[in-house]
């Protein structure tokens, strides 16, 4: 009987690794086994709902106080010991294993917002004196950022126009340390090739110490990783809003900052001293229902996204339409080369930017068309935010990025006149009734 066992279990087919399944059923399974939390019953991951946790010994919080902050012991290999929420916790912990390989990094560090987490990512990297070398167009908080706050510490942001790489030339000072942007950027979608900003960095690195070498920090918030990993592409480190399309219910906010395991224990630590943790409470929903959904809605957002733009496109009262799925794309060839899911396919993303015909510097027509959606329209909310289940429209010059100099707006390509619309999973055709009527009535 026993031989016949052990002849069974020799000749039992290896179950399949992780590695060997597509990215959308990955993003649905996870990791499945973890060493964040030993369960073995549950289908869906428990929610963890302790801010401190009991130790056997004295011994054993000294040990896991040592192993917190410790490079020595392998990610792969390390158990977490699990001493207080604001240091790590398990429900927490495996969302940033799954995002992670969404993202198709080593390591991810989650924050309780994309400020939050776009803080601790330059943070990180950059001390007083160092100087930041950002895209002119950039969201509004990021912006304040940048010029209200970090240059209270002695560190100062240098701007250029990075669809042209070679700008940074232009700009680089020894005291540069980060080269920051969005791809696509917020709200225009104007698009950073993200492998020529590498080529020119590594350029630039040849005559700087390891120390000094300039890194690449992209916000992926707009794109997500199921249409484009920067990582794979030449950045060193990848920020999200969480809140946006990757949490996409709009009920939970949260960041992540994903990149190599040379991170790990300086964003570890940043957030332990810093603050700005992501609640149990938030990542619960996010690992459940976000992450494992997220391919599904953008490969139907996304085919929506299309139709409107089309349809806006077509409208006479509309001057331009600005959507990477668009013929019409200034920057169509990079789109499709950047912009691709995991199986390699063009994956343009949800939102769009478009422009009402009107007078020169004046935001009349597209006030009236937002406030007539506010009012009547059905499928489409006027609303900040954007990647959730429902259609959101805003006007970015005087609401989202209000905080930006009109002339800096203007010069970086937000119009006063522009509308962002993030699109969201209701019928098309409904979306484009709403704005064919919505347009009527400008």
């Amino acid at each position: 009987m026993k031989a016949a066992t052990k002849e069974k279990e020799a000749t039992a087919p290896k179950a399949p690794h992780k590695s060997d399944y597509r990215m959308r059923s990955r993003m649905i399974h996870g990791t499945f086994t973890t060493k964040r939390w030993d369960y073995d019953h549950h289908v869906i991951p428990p929610l963890s709902s302790s801010t401190t946790f009991r130790l056997s010994s004295v011994e054993r919080g000294a040990e896991g106080f040592i192993d917190f902050g410790s490079e020595e012991i392998p990610l792969e290999r390390k158990v977490p010991i699990y001493i207080y929420d604001r240091l790590d916790e398990p429900t927490r912990g495996m969302l940033e294993e799954n995002l992670a390989a969404a993202e198709q990094g080593e390591i991810c560090v989650t924050f309780s917002t994309g400020m939050a987490a776009i803080s601790a990512a330059l943070g990180v990297v950059v001390s007083q004196g160092d100087e930041i070398l950002a895209h002119e167009q950039l969201y509004g908080s990021t912006y304040s950022l940048l010029t209200s706050w970090l240059p209270r510490y002695g560190i100062h942001t240098r701007w250029c126009d990075l669809r042209k790489p070679k700008s940074l030339r232009d700009v680089v000072t020894p005291k540069s340390r980060v080269v920051y942007f969005e791809t696509p950027t917020n709200p225009s979608l104007e698009l950073i090739d993200i492998a020529a900003v590498r080529h020119e960095v590594e350029v630039l690195n040849k005559t700087r110490k390891e120390k000094d070498r300039l890194l690449i920090i992209v916000d992926n918030t707009f794109a997500t990783p199921y249409c484009q990993r920067p990582l794979t592409l030449g950045a060193d480190l990848v920020a999200h809003s969480l809140t946006k399309n990757i949490g996409g219910f709009g009920t939970d906010m949260g960041g992540a900052v994903i990149g190599p395991r040379s991170f790990y224990n300086l964003l570890m630590g940043y957030r332990k001293d810093f603050g700005g943790v992501l609640s149990p409470k938030n990542a619960w929903p996010i690992l459940v229902y976000g992450l494992p959904t997220l391919g599904a809605r953008l490969a139907n957002q996304q085919k929506t996204a299309l139709k409107v733009a089309q349809f806006l496109e077509s409208h006479p009262k509309v001057d331009r339409v600005l959507y990477p799925g668009l013929e019409s794309f200034p920057q169509k060839e990079l789109a499709h080369r950047q912009m691709v899911d995991y199986e390699g396919k063009f994956a343009p993303g949800s939102l769009l930017y478009f422009i009402l015909k009107d007078q020169p510097g004046s935001s009349l027509a597209a006030d009236r068309l937002v406030d007539y959606i506010a009012q009547r329209a059905y499928t489409i909310t006027l609303a900040v935010s954007l990647g959730q289940l429902k259609t959101l429209i805003e006007n970015p010059y005087s609401m989202t990025h209000f905080n930006l100099p009109p002339e800096e707006k203007e010069a970086s390509g937000i119009h006063p006149g522009g509308i962002r619309l993030s699109v969201g999973l209701e019928d098309w055709h409904d979306l484009i009734d709403d704005l064919r009527a919505a347009l009527d009535a400008v």
